[in-house]
């Protein structure tokens, strides 16, 4: 992913849906050194294990005797969009802060795309780049190799 120049103490968040790392530039935009600085998981067991009820049935029309199913909750994939609107939330207020100036965002297509809906334009207009890709469970020196090598 040549092409990626981070400025010093530019941020770089690595996340899926259940897991995000917050990473500095301790180095330049030639020699980029990333540094752990934060990062949190979510517990998100499987749907089958958070909810057990049966799907809900309604009835088809105005006095008609047959019922259909209702699409049953995916409670895992809500709260890998609420993970990824608490992320934006922590990027707002560090960015109302001003603690970062440039931003490189790495995640998975379906976390990216949840990501950017929750942004705001003071957090949008300081991406340098996004990645869509699941580095999560990378150390920190391949995920150096990957973004700027």
């Amino acid at each position: 992913m040549s092409g990626i120049r981070l400025k010093h103490k530019g941020w770089v968040v690595v996340a899926d849906g259940e897991k995000v790392l917050f990473l500095v530039n301790a180095g330049t935009p030639d020699r980029p050194a990333l540094e752990v600085f934060n990062g949190f998981e979510q517990s998100n067991p499987r749907t089958a294990e958070q909810g057990v009820d049966r799907p809900g049935r309604m009835a088809d029309g105005m006095g008609s005797a047959h019922r259909s199913a209702v699409q049953e909750t995916d409670w895992h994939r809500l709260a890998k969009h609420e993970f990824a609107h608490q992320i934006a939330a922590l990027l707002e207020r560090s960015a109302q802060d001003d603690r970062f100036e440039q931003v490189v965002i790495v995640a998975p297509a379906v976390v990216l795309g949840e990501l950017r809906k929750s942004l705001s334009k003071a957090v949008s207009g300081r991406i340098a780049a996004e990645v869509a890709k699941d580095l999560t469970k990378h150390p920190v020196p391949e995920i150096e190799k990957i973004l700027f090598d």
